[in-house]
């Protein structure tokens, strides 16, 4: 097993940074702080990534990907809102189930540009979270009811095979999963993490699987047969998600919290909260763009 150290890449610290995507078309970055209702776009000056522009909504912020024609697509604190290239927000369809207290989190495109989205509970009940599927008709389809948090979500190289994380419990799931059709297989048990709790993942070129592990600072990559096979270190507890960014995809990106840290904490881990980037000797699996599809009119849950 190798271990790489992971360096700062960001002067911004932020509360729960998460959501890095790497955008090939305008070869940017996006991410967002989620406590703060933020979505960054920034681009890359060799390791590091400076912040060029930031949109700013009403409550949290679970995530955010963008079309090839320039358009956002945001998961508010309920519900999804579309931005045009031209600025105008248009509110989308409920993910909350009216009445819940709940709000989305961690989200990302299928290789067909469909956009999954999951949600988090902000009260003490456990076992009732979803994460469902928004479609180019801009209907919703349900693919999990039973969560207790549904986090990181990736894809393997050929698309065929669909990795979910389920936080409390410490399971990354996978599926089979046919991204022409969208037709999605019973789940399975993939990993499960007894120190600390996995967060948000992505996948590199050979089809492992990388994990940002939430408590511990670390981040982990798993061969597809699920084996741990290298460690990247990062100087803060909270590591939230990664990604592969740059032309090439050959460095990985890793967001990271300063929630739920004493003063003694912020002494220990000044950097708590930035970006932070480690080379690890592979190539990253392409972040797929939205489609644009499915700001039509749409069910709620």
């Amino acid at each position: 097993m190798t271990t790489y150290a992971a360096n700062v890449a960001s002067v911004e610290r932020h509360v729960l940074a998460e959501g890095p995507v790497w955008d090939a078309s305008t070869e940017e970055v996006l991410w967002v702080d989620i406590v703060k209702g933020q979505v960054f776009e920034g681009h890359l000056q060799g390791d590091t990534v400076l912040q060029t522009k930031r949109h700013d909504f009403d409550g949290t912020v679970g995530s955010a990907v963008r079309s090839t024609s320039g358009d956002l697509l945001v998961a508010g604190q309920e519900q999804l809102l579309f931005v045009t290239s031209a600025g105008d927000t248009i509110p989308g369809p409920n993910i909350v189930p009216k009445g819940t207290s709940s709000r989305t989190n961690d989200g990302a495109c299928d290789p067909s540009g469909r956009f999954l989205i999951g949600t988090l509970p902000l009260d003490e009940r456990t076992g009732e979270e979803v994460l469902v599927r928004l479609e180019d008709s801009g209907d919703l389809t349900c693919i999990d009811n039973d969560l207790s948090l549904s986090n990181g979500l990736a894809w393997s190289p050929d698309g065929r095979l669909f990795y979910s994380t389920d936080t409390v419990p410490g399971i990354i799931w996978v599926r089979d999963y046919e991204p022409d059709t969208g037709a999605v297989g019973p789940r399975r048990e993939h990993i499960r993490i007894t120190d600390g709790f996995p967060d948000g993942i992505c996948t590199d070129s050979r089809g492992n699987l990388w994990v940002a592990i939430w408590g511990v600072g670390e981040i982990r990559s798993f061969s597809p047969e699920g084996k741990h096979e290298n460690t990247v270190t990062v100087p803060c507890p909270h590591p939230s998600s990664v990604a592969f960014v740059g032309p090439e995809l050959d460095l990985l990106l890793i967001t990271t919290a300063s929630r739920d840290l004493s003063p003694a904490d912020f002494e220990t881990y000044p950097d708590a909260g930035r970006l932070f980037t480690a080379h690890v000797g592979v190539t990253g699996n392409p972040c797929s763009p939205w489609s644009g599809a499915g700001t039509t009119a749409a069910s709620d849950l």
